[in-house]
Protein backbone atom coordinates (compact mmCIF):
# COMPACT_ATOMS: atom_id res chain seq x y z
CA UNK A 1 0.00 0.00 0.00
CA UNK A 2 2.99 2.32 0.09
CA UNK A 3 4.23 4.73 -2.80
CA UNK A 4 7.86 3.19 -3.56
CA UNK A 5 9.12 6.44 -2.57
CA UNK A 6 9.24 5.14 0.83
CA UNK A 7 11.91 2.88 2.19
CA UNK A 8 9.67 0.30 3.15
CA UNK A 9 8.95 -0.29 -0.59
CA UNK A 10 12.71 -1.92 -0.82
CA UNK A 11 11.68 -4.34 1.93
CA UNK A 12 8.18 -5.11 0.51
CA UNK A 13 9.16 -5.43 -3.12
CA UNK A 14 12.63 -7.56 -2.66
CA UNK A 15 12.64 -9.61 0.72
CA UNK A 16 9.65 -12.03 -0.79
CA UNK A 17 11.52 -12.12 -3.86
CA UNK A 18 14.72 -13.13 -2.57
CA UNK A 19 13.37 -15.85 -0.83
CA UNK A 20 10.52 -17.05 -3.87
CA UNK A 21 7.87 -15.54 -2.22
CA UNK A 22 5.25 -13.72 -4.69
CA UNK A 23 4.36 -9.83 -3.60
CA UNK A 24 1.16 -9.10 -4.20
CA UNK A 25 0.62 -4.70 -5.02
CA UNK A 26 -2.44 -3.60 -4.14
CA UNK A 27 -3.50 -0.34 -6.09
CA UNK A 28 -4.60 2.67 -4.60
CA UNK A 29 -8.32 1.90 -5.68
CA UNK A 30 -8.01 -1.14 -3.48
CA UNK A 31 -6.37 0.83 -0.36
CA UNK A 32 -8.92 3.07 -0.18
CA UNK A 33 -11.90 0.87 -0.27
CA UNK A 34 -12.07 -2.00 2.35
CA UNK A 35 -14.16 -4.07 0.49
CA UNK A 36 -11.81 -4.52 -2.47
CA UNK A 37 -8.95 -4.83 -0.13
CA UNK A 38 -10.27 -7.62 1.37
CA UNK A 39 -10.97 -8.86 -1.88
CA UNK A 40 -7.95 -9.06 -2.89
CA UNK A 41 -6.32 -10.27 0.21
CA UNK A 42 -8.51 -13.90 0.12
CA UNK A 43 -7.87 -13.92 -3.61
CA UNK A 44 -4.41 -13.97 -3.31
CA UNK A 45 -4.18 -16.35 -0.56
CA UNK A 46 -1.42 -14.20 1.39
CA UNK A 47 -0.17 -15.39 4.45
CA UNK A 48 1.87 -12.30 5.30
CA UNK A 49 0.54 -8.58 4.90
CA UNK A 50 2.24 -5.36 6.19
CA UNK A 51 -0.20 -2.52 6.84
CA UNK A 52 -0.53 0.85 8.74
CA UNK A 53 -3.23 0.29 11.69
CA UNK A 54 -5.52 2.95 9.33
CA UNK A 55 -5.39 0.32 6.71
CA UNK A 56 -6.26 -2.53 9.57
CA UNK A 57 -9.04 -0.92 10.88
CA UNK A 58 -10.33 -0.76 7.16
CA UNK A 59 -10.33 -4.46 7.38
CA UNK A 60 -12.19 -4.86 10.19
CA UNK A 61 -14.41 -2.13 8.90
CA UNK A 62 -15.14 -4.28 5.78
CA UNK A 63 -15.96 -7.28 7.85
CA UNK A 64 -12.65 -9.39 7.86
CA UNK A 65 -12.79 -12.41 10.41
CA UNK A 66 -9.18 -13.17 10.38
CA UNK A 67 -7.23 -16.26 8.98
CA UNK A 68 -5.39 -18.50 10.87
CA UNK A 69 -2.02 -18.81 9.29
CA UNK A 70 -1.63 -15.45 8.59
CA UNK A 71 1.14 -12.96 9.89
CA UNK A 72 0.34 -9.42 10.73
CA UNK A 73 2.87 -6.78 10.65
CA UNK A 74 1.67 -3.04 11.76
CA UNK A 75 3.68 -0.13 11.58
CA UNK A 76 3.79 3.26 10.41
CA UNK A 77 2.26 5.06 13.77
CA UNK A 78 1.85 3.57 16.86
CA UNK A 79 -0.78 0.61 17.00
CA UNK A 80 -3.30 0.74 19.97
CA UNK A 81 -4.23 -2.06 22.36
CA UNK A 82 -8.13 -2.28 21.14
CA UNK A 83 -6.82 -2.94 17.64
CA UNK A 84 -3.95 -5.49 18.60
CA UNK A 85 -6.31 -7.22 20.53
CA UNK A 86 -8.48 -7.19 17.77
CA UNK A 87 -6.20 -8.31 15.09
CA UNK A 88 -4.46 -11.12 17.59
CA UNK A 89 -7.95 -12.60 17.12
CA UNK A 90 -8.06 -13.15 13.60
CA UNK A 91 -4.40 -14.09 13.23
CA UNK A 92 -1.26 -16.38 13.90
CA UNK A 93 0.46 -13.75 15.22
CA UNK A 94 1.13 -9.70 14.92
CA UNK A 95 3.80 -7.75 15.36
CA UNK A 96 4.61 -4.46 15.59
CA UNK A 97 7.11 -2.67 13.51
CA UNK A 98 9.60 0.69 14.20
CA UNK A 99 11.68 2.43 12.38
CA UNK A 100 12.07 6.05 10.74
CA UNK A 101 13.25 6.09 7.17
CA UNK A 102 15.98 8.04 8.41
CA UNK A 103 17.13 4.65 9.82
CA UNK A 104 16.06 2.39 6.92
CA UNK A 105 13.76 0.56 6.68
CA UNK A 106 13.44 -1.39 10.22
CA UNK A 107 14.74 -0.38 13.50
CA UNK A 108 12.46 -2.57 16.25
CA UNK A 109 10.74 -5.31 15.75
CA UNK A 110 8.56 -7.19 18.64
CA UNK A 111 5.64 -9.92 18.63
CA UNK A 112 2.81 -8.35 19.94
CA UNK A 113 1.41 -10.61 23.32
CA UNK A 114 -2.72 -10.57 24.84
CA UNK A 115 -2.76 -8.52 27.87
CA UNK A 116 -3.69 -4.96 28.87
CA UNK A 117 -0.69 -3.42 28.46
CA UNK A 118 0.21 -0.96 26.19
CA UNK A 119 1.70 -2.14 22.68
CA UNK A 120 5.50 -1.53 23.01
CA UNK A 121 8.83 -0.65 20.77
CA UNK A 122 12.00 -3.12 20.25
CA UNK A 123 13.97 -4.91 20.96
CA UNK A 124 16.64 -3.58 17.97
CA UNK A 125 17.26 -5.51 15.38
CA UNK A 126 20.76 -6.73 14.73
CA UNK A 127 23.45 -3.78 14.24
CA UNK A 128 21.05 -1.37 15.54
CA UNK A 129 21.68 0.33 18.98
CA UNK A 130 18.63 2.50 20.98
CA UNK A 131 19.78 5.08 23.60
CA UNK A 132 17.43 7.34 25.42
CA UNK A 133 18.88 10.57 26.38
CA UNK A 134 17.75 13.96 28.09
CA UNK A 135 18.31 17.41 25.94
CA UNK A 136 21.79 17.50 27.54
CA UNK A 137 22.71 14.02 25.61
CA UNK A 138 22.95 12.07 28.86
CA UNK A 139 21.14 8.90 29.15
CA UNK A 140 18.48 8.63 31.58
CA UNK A 141 17.05 6.12 33.97
CA UNK A 142 14.58 3.85 33.76
CA UNK A 143 10.87 5.04 33.68
CA UNK A 144 12.52 8.44 32.79
CA UNK A 145 11.18 10.18 29.62
CA UNK A 146 13.76 11.05 26.69
CA UNK A 147 14.44 11.52 23.15
CA UNK A 148 15.12 8.13 21.56
CA UNK A 149 18.66 8.05 19.13
CA UNK A 150 19.26 5.13 17.24
CA UNK A 151 22.38 4.12 15.85
CA UNK A 152 23.79 1.25 13.63
CA UNK A 153 24.07 0.30 10.69
CA UNK A 154 20.63 1.57 9.18
CA UNK A 155 21.94 4.76 10.13
CA UNK A 156 21.56 7.39 7.10
CA UNK A 157 24.41 9.70 6.30
CA UNK A 158 21.95 12.79 6.46
CA UNK A 159 19.56 14.47 4.07
CA UNK A 160 20.40 15.34 0.62
CA UNK A 161 21.11 19.06 0.51
CA UNK A 162 20.47 20.06 3.47
CA UNK A 163 23.50 20.38 5.46
CA UNK A 164 22.08 22.64 8.61
CA UNK A 165 18.79 19.73 9.09
CA UNK A 166 21.58 17.03 8.50
CA UNK A 167 23.88 18.29 11.34
CA UNK A 168 20.93 19.29 14.14
CA UNK A 169 19.26 15.49 13.59
CA UNK A 170 22.48 13.08 12.76
CA UNK A 171 24.74 13.27 15.75
CA UNK A 172 28.10 11.75 16.70
CA UNK A 173 27.89 8.62 18.44
CA UNK A 174 29.57 9.01 21.64
CA UNK A 175 28.96 5.40 22.36
CA UNK A 176 31.20 3.83 19.50
CA UNK A 177 34.54 4.74 19.07
CA UNK A 178 34.64 5.12 15.63
CA UNK A 179 34.37 8.81 14.30
CA UNK A 180 32.58 8.38 11.53
CA UNK A 181 29.50 7.05 13.87
CA UNK A 182 26.19 8.56 14.15
CA UNK A 183 22.89 8.45 15.93
CA UNK A 184 20.06 10.07 14.30
CA UNK A 185 17.83 11.64 16.88
CA UNK A 186 14.40 10.06 16.39
CA UNK A 187 12.14 13.13 17.65
CA UNK A 188 10.18 10.46 19.67
CA UNK A 189 9.78 10.77 23.50
CA UNK A 190 10.12 7.26 25.00
CA UNK A 191 10.96 5.89 28.18
CA UNK A 192 12.40 2.39 29.25
CA UNK A 193 9.96 -0.05 31.34
CA UNK A 194 11.59 -2.90 33.98
CA UNK A 195 11.91 -5.01 31.00
CA UNK A 196 14.06 -3.28 29.03
CA UNK A 197 11.07 -2.02 26.35
CA UNK A 198 10.35 1.19 25.14
CA UNK A 199 7.19 2.64 25.81
CA UNK A 200 6.05 5.72 23.13
CA UNK A 201 4.91 8.72 24.70
CA UNK A 202 4.87 11.25 21.79
CA UNK A 203 6.70 13.51 19.78
CA UNK A 204 9.43 16.39 20.36
CA UNK A 205 8.50 18.46 17.78
CA UNK A 206 5.99 19.74 15.24
CA UNK A 207 5.95 16.37 13.35
CA UNK A 208 2.77 14.04 13.55
CA UNK A 209 1.68 10.93 12.24
CA UNK A 210 -1.68 10.50 10.26
CA UNK A 211 -2.79 7.20 8.54
CA UNK A 212 0.98 5.84 9.04
CA UNK A 213 2.24 9.74 6.72
CA UNK A 214 4.90 11.63 8.32
CA UNK A 215 3.79 15.36 8.68
CA UNK A 216 5.21 18.63 9.70
CA UNK A 217 2.57 20.73 10.32
CA UNK A 218 4.33 23.73 10.03
CA UNK A 219 4.67 22.99 6.39
CA UNK A 220 0.42 23.58 6.27
CA UNK A 221 0.42 26.29 8.42
CA UNK A 222 3.39 27.96 6.02
CA UNK A 223 0.50 27.15 3.34
CA UNK A 224 -2.19 28.47 4.81
CA UNK A 225 -0.82 31.69 5.80
CA UNK A 226 -0.64 32.83 2.42
CA UNK A 227 -4.27 33.28 2.33
CA UNK A 228 -4.78 37.14 2.54
CA UNK A 229 -6.17 38.14 6.20
CA UNK A 230 -5.00 34.86 7.97
CA UNK A 231 -2.89 36.53 10.74
CA UNK A 232 -2.67 32.85 12.75
CA UNK A 233 -2.95 29.59 12.03
CA UNK A 234 -1.87 26.18 14.12
CA UNK A 235 -2.07 22.63 12.98
CA UNK A 236 -2.66 19.51 15.13
CA UNK A 237 -3.45 15.92 14.82
CA UNK A 238 -6.48 15.54 16.72
CA UNK A 239 -8.12 12.04 18.36
CA UNK A 240 -11.85 13.06 19.43
CA UNK A 241 -12.87 9.05 19.03
CA UNK A 242 -11.31 5.82 19.19
CA UNK A 243 -8.86 5.44 16.13
CA UNK A 244 -9.93 8.56 14.64
CA UNK A 245 -6.75 11.09 14.19
CA UNK A 246 -6.84 13.63 11.68
CA UNK A 247 -5.59 16.83 10.94
CA UNK A 248 -7.42 19.82 12.40
CA UNK A 249 -6.57 23.45 11.22
CA UNK A 250 -7.38 26.48 13.21
CA UNK A 251 -7.55 30.27 11.90
CA UNK A 252 -7.42 33.32 13.26
CA UNK A 253 -8.44 35.93 10.36
CA UNK A 254 -8.97 39.56 10.09
CA UNK A 255 -11.95 40.19 7.77
CA UNK A 256 -13.69 37.31 5.81
CA UNK A 257 -12.29 33.89 6.40
CA UNK A 258 -11.58 32.25 3.28
CA UNK A 259 -13.36 29.14 2.61
CA UNK A 260 -13.00 25.49 3.17
CA UNK A 261 -12.78 24.73 -0.38
CA UNK A 262 -10.36 27.50 -1.49
CA UNK A 263 -8.34 26.44 1.56
CA UNK A 264 -8.47 22.84 0.77
CA UNK A 265 -7.89 23.62 -3.04
CA UNK A 266 -4.57 25.42 -2.42
CA UNK A 267 -2.95 22.87 -0.04
CA UNK A 268 -4.21 20.53 -2.57
CA UNK A 269 -1.77 22.53 -5.27
CA UNK A 270 1.00 22.45 -3.05
CA UNK A 271 1.02 19.69 -0.42
CA UNK A 272 -0.04 16.18 -0.72
CA UNK A 273 -3.46 14.65 -0.26
CA UNK A 274 -2.74 13.06 3.45
CA UNK A 275 -1.52 17.07 4.48
CA UNK A 276 -5.03 18.41 3.53
CA UNK A 277 -6.90 19.39 7.20
CA UNK A 278 -10.30 17.48 7.52
CA UNK A 279 -11.41 20.41 9.51
CA UNK A 280 -10.75 24.09 9.35
CA UNK A 281 -11.75 26.02 12.81
CA UNK A 282 -12.03 29.73 12.82
CA UNK A 283 -11.41 31.29 16.72
CA UNK A 284 -10.97 35.34 17.68
CA UNK A 285 -6.83 34.05 19.10
CA UNK A 286 -5.22 31.00 19.24
CA UNK A 287 -4.65 30.13 23.15
CA UNK A 288 -1.94 30.50 24.94
CA UNK A 289 0.76 29.33 27.47
CA UNK A 290 2.15 31.42 30.17
CA UNK A 291 5.59 32.01 28.39
CA UNK A 292 3.13 32.82 25.10
CA UNK A 293 3.74 30.25 22.74
CA UNK A 294 0.37 28.16 21.21
CA UNK A 295 -1.10 26.03 23.41
CA UNK A 296 -2.01 23.28 21.15
CA UNK A 297 -3.38 21.24 23.72
CA UNK A 298 -5.93 24.19 24.72
CA UNK A 299 -7.33 24.41 21.09
CA UNK A 300 -10.93 23.48 21.40
CA UNK A 301 -12.55 20.22 19.03
CA UNK A 302 -14.26 21.09 15.97
CA UNK A 303 -17.35 22.62 15.86
CA UNK A 304 -18.51 20.42 13.47
CA UNK A 305 -18.30 17.45 16.35
CA UNK A 306 -21.40 19.48 17.71
CA UNK A 307 -23.33 19.47 14.55
CA UNK A 308 -23.43 23.15 14.34
CA UNK A 309 -23.01 24.53 10.79
CA UNK A 310 -22.73 27.57 8.83
CA UNK A 311 -25.15 26.11 5.93
CA UNK A 312 -29.20 25.59 6.54
CA UNK A 313 -30.11 22.35 7.23
CA UNK A 314 -31.73 20.46 4.49
CA UNK A 315 -33.71 17.40 5.39
CA UNK A 316 -33.51 14.11 3.69
CA UNK A 317 -36.58 13.93 0.73
CA UNK A 318 -36.35 10.21 0.62
CA UNK A 319 -35.87 7.42 1.84
CA UNK A 320 -32.52 6.58 0.20
CA UNK A 321 -31.12 10.11 1.27
CA UNK A 322 -32.56 9.58 5.02
CA UNK A 323 -30.94 6.46 5.19
CA UNK A 324 -27.54 7.80 4.04
CA UNK A 325 -27.89 10.97 5.93
CA UNK A 326 -28.06 8.86 8.92
CA UNK A 327 -25.02 6.61 8.30
CA UNK A 328 -22.89 9.69 7.50
CA UNK A 329 -24.34 11.60 10.66
CA UNK A 330 -23.18 8.53 12.68
CA UNK A 331 -19.91 8.20 10.88
CA UNK A 332 -18.90 11.43 11.24
CA UNK A 333 -20.28 11.85 14.98
CA UNK A 334 -22.37 14.90 14.07
CA UNK A 335 -26.04 15.17 15.11
CA UNK A 336 -27.37 15.53 11.63
CA UNK A 337 -26.24 15.78 7.97
CA UNK A 338 -27.89 18.20 5.36
CA UNK A 339 -28.15 16.50 1.84
CA UNK A 340 -26.20 19.57 0.38
CA UNK A 341 -23.28 19.17 3.09
CA UNK A 342 -19.88 18.88 1.56
CA UNK A 343 -19.21 15.52 3.28
CA UNK A 344 -15.74 16.66 3.62
CA UNK A 345 -15.89 19.97 4.81
CA UNK A 346 -17.82 18.35 7.35
CA UNK A 347 -14.58 16.34 8.36
CA UNK A 348 -14.65 12.80 6.25
CA UNK A 349 -11.05 11.53 5.14
CA UNK A 350 -10.63 8.21 3.06
CA UNK A 351 -11.42 6.19 6.68
CA UNK A 352 -14.97 7.28 6.86
CA UNK A 353 -15.41 7.36 2.98
CA UNK A 354 -14.84 3.41 3.26
CA UNK A 355 -17.18 3.22 6.64
CA UNK A 356 -19.94 5.16 4.78
CA UNK A 357 -19.43 2.89 1.71
CA UNK A 358 -19.81 -0.34 3.96
CA UNK A 359 -22.50 0.89 6.25
CA UNK A 360 -24.10 1.91 3.49
CA UNK A 361 -23.62 -1.44 1.08
CA UNK A 362 -25.01 -3.10 4.14
CA UNK A 363 -28.16 -1.17 3.76
CA UNK A 364 -28.78 -1.90 0.53
CA UNK A 365 -27.01 1.29 -0.91
CA UNK A 366 -24.31 -0.15 -3.38
CA UNK A 367 -21.51 2.88 -3.22
CA UNK A 368 -18.21 3.30 -4.40
CA UNK A 369 -15.04 5.65 -3.31
CA UNK A 370 -15.40 7.48 -6.75
CA UNK A 371 -19.18 7.93 -6.73
CA UNK A 372 -19.03 9.92 -3.13
CA UNK A 373 -15.09 12.02 -4.03
CA UNK A 374 -16.93 12.80 -7.45
CA UNK A 375 -20.61 14.06 -5.35
CA UNK A 376 -19.65 15.09 -1.89
CA UNK A 377 -23.34 15.71 -0.95
CA UNK A 378 -25.85 13.06 -0.20
CA UNK A 379 -28.08 14.35 -3.01
CA UNK A 380 -25.03 14.65 -5.69
CA UNK A 381 -24.30 10.66 -4.24
CA UNK A 382 -27.74 9.42 -4.60
CA UNK A 383 -28.57 11.90 -7.71
CA UNK A 384 -28.01 8.62 -10.52
CA UNK A 385 -30.40 6.65 -8.97
CA UNK A 386 -33.69 7.88 -10.70
CA UNK A 387 -36.29 7.79 -8.37
CA UNK A 388 -34.04 6.93 -5.91
CA UNK A 389 -34.49 3.12 -6.89
CA UNK A 390 -31.28 2.26 -5.20
CA UNK A 391 -29.28 -0.73 -6.44
CA UNK A 392 -29.46 -3.72 -4.97
CA UNK A 393 -26.03 -5.55 -3.13
CA UNK A 394 -26.53 -8.42 -5.89
CA UNK A 395 -26.45 -6.08 -8.71
CA UNK A 396 -22.82 -4.79 -7.99
CA UNK A 397 -21.57 -8.22 -6.14
CA UNK A 398 -18.28 -9.62 -7.98
CA UNK A 399 -18.22 -13.12 -8.79
CA UNK A 400 -16.17 -15.27 -7.02
CA UNK A 401 -14.34 -17.51 -8.91
CA UNK A 402 -11.87 -20.32 -6.90
CA UNK A 403 -8.23 -20.19 -7.66
CA UNK A 404 -5.78 -23.25 -7.58
CA UNK A 405 -3.42 -22.92 -4.80
CA UNK A 406 -1.05 -24.90 -6.50
CA UNK A 407 -0.62 -21.68 -8.82
CA UNK A 408 0.55 -19.68 -5.81
CA UNK A 409 3.01 -22.64 -4.17
CA UNK A 410 6.40 -21.82 -2.89
CA UNK A 411 9.15 -23.72 -1.84
CA UNK A 412 10.60 -21.49 0.96
CA UNK A 413 8.59 -19.27 3.68
CA UNK A 414 9.64 -15.77 4.55
CA UNK A 415 8.93 -15.57 8.24
CA UNK A 416 7.09 -19.39 8.53
CA UNK A 417 10.69 -20.50 9.63
CA UNK A 418 12.62 -17.65 11.27
CA UNK A 419 11.80 -15.79 14.28
CA UNK A 420 11.99 -12.13 13.63
CA UNK A 421 12.83 -11.69 16.97
CA UNK A 422 16.08 -13.74 16.85
CA UNK A 423 18.45 -11.00 17.15
CA UNK A 424 20.16 -11.82 14.05
CA UNK A 425 18.02 -9.46 11.64
CA UNK A 426 17.42 -11.91 9.63
CA UNK A 427 13.83 -12.74 8.59
CA UNK A 428 11.68 -14.61 6.09
CA UNK A 429 8.33 -14.44 4.84
CA UNK A 430 5.27 -16.93 4.33
CA UNK A 431 3.20 -16.02 1.37
CA UNK A 432 1.70 -17.71 -1.76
Amino acid sequence: EDPTSFDIAVLELFLPLVVGAQVVIAAREDVIDGNRLLGLMVASGATVMQATPATWRLLLEAGWNGRPKIKVLCGGESLPRELADALLARSSSVWNMYGPTETTVWSATSQVEPGPETVTIGPPIANTQFFVLDGSGQAVPIGVPGELHIAGAGVARGYRNEPGLTAAKFVRNRHDESASSLMYKSGDLVRYLPDGRLEFLGRLDSQVKVRGFRIETTEIESTIMTFEGVRECAVVARQDGPGEKRLVAYLVVEGVAPSTSDLRRVIAARLPEYMIPTSFVSLDALPRTPNGKVDRRALPAPEIANGRHSRDYIAPSSPGQRELADICAKVLGLDRVSVDDNLFDLGADSVHVFQIISRANDAGIILTPKQILGGRSIAAILAEFEGNELETRDSHAPQLMPVPRDRHRIQRSWLGTADISNGRGKTRWDIR
